[in-house]
């Protein structure tokens, strides 16, 4: 379960890292261009605080076990993770983008699996 548990966050972390690291480095407007429409109304600052707690989350899932300082760290990101994707579900439902909602779904699935292992038998 412990290697589950490994490659289930890091799977999370390369997910993460990479969608909040656009989100920080791209404009609105080309973040639009690239298809993620969805954005075109939000605001530029709240759309990096969803990329930066995205970048947040995921190093909080590997980093901190690696290095042996404050392993709880990462059910809590785990948390963390699982509170932006029911943002997310909540925002791409109400715009009817239903494949998106998908996603974000499976994503929330698997941040909660890492956070009721993490926080259960499982912890570091």
């Amino acid at each position: 379960m412990n290697t589950a548990l490994w490659i289930v966050a890091g799977v999370l972390a390369f997910v993460f890292v990479g969608s909040g690291v656009m989100k920080l480095v791209l404009s609105k407007e080309k973040l639009v261009a690239q298809g993620l429409g969805g954005l075109d109304d939000v605001d530029p600052n709240a759309i990096r605080g969803i990329g930066a707690a995205e970048v947040a989350g995921a190093i909080g899932l590997i980093v901190p076990p690696l290095v042996h300082i404050l392993p709880v760290l990462t059910p809590l990101a785990a948390v963390g993770l699982a509170a932006v994707m029911v943002g997310a579900i909540v925002t791409h439902g109400r715009r009817k983008e239903y494949p998106n909602v998908a996603v974000n779904v499976v994503l929330l699935g698997l941040a909660l699996f890492v956070a009721w292992g993490r926080f259960g038998a499982y912890a570091f």
